[in-house]
């Protein structure tokens, strides 16, 4: 137990300043505004709790927000989708339940779950985001296409990053 926490810190502080020292600087176009670091919220254990899964969102979001001086957007949409995750994976687990053995990964859960998974969480992130961001609800194609591109984007470099930092946990 104590070497896959362990692994999640690790993982998280790598996480992090990726996002903090690269992620946030690609500069595209004003529609592409990756992030990465809500993969650390969606890879937690499927058997973590609300409180815990919240308290986790909270520190990756206010920690994301200290690199991008963006005074609590972050934290807030980070929040939002951890106190969703529970309900969601519950409305969305499979006939058997799910096996605790495994993570909600691309490796263990396969890829068609993992993507719909990921860009369903990664909407709600983003449009979340970006509409208190922008604080217009006149703006709303300008919402609407940052989400789209940046959730697309997002969700690229989140597949990339399973690749590279998750092995899968079947034995």
């Amino acid at each position: 137990m104590t070497n896959t926490w362990l692994k999640y810190i690790l993982i998280f502080i790598l996480v992090v300043l990726i996002q903090g020292l690269v992620v946030n600087n690609i500069e595209i176009n004003e529609f592409l505004n990756p992030m990465i670091y809500p993969m650390l919220i969606l890879m937690l254990p499927f058997e973590l709790g609300v409180l815990a899964t919240l308290i986790i969102s909270f520190i990756l979001g206010i920690t994301i927000d200290g690199f991008s001086n963006t005074f609590g957007l972050h934290a807030s949409s980070s929040m939002l989708i951890g106190y969703l995750r529970p309900s969601i994976l519950n409305y969305i687990k499979p006939r058997d339940g799910y096996d605790n053995s495994l993570l909600p990964s691309l490796h263990d859960m396969g890829i068609g779950w993992f993507i719909g998974y990921s860009s369903l969480f990664l909407f709600i992130h983003h449009l979340w985001f970006f509409s208190f961001e922008v604080l217009r609800f006149d703006l709303i194609m300008l919402i609407a296409a940052k989400t789209l591109f940046s959730v697309i984007f997002s969700l690229l470099l989140i597949i990339l990053l399973q690749y590279i930092l998750y092995t899968s946990s079947k034995k």
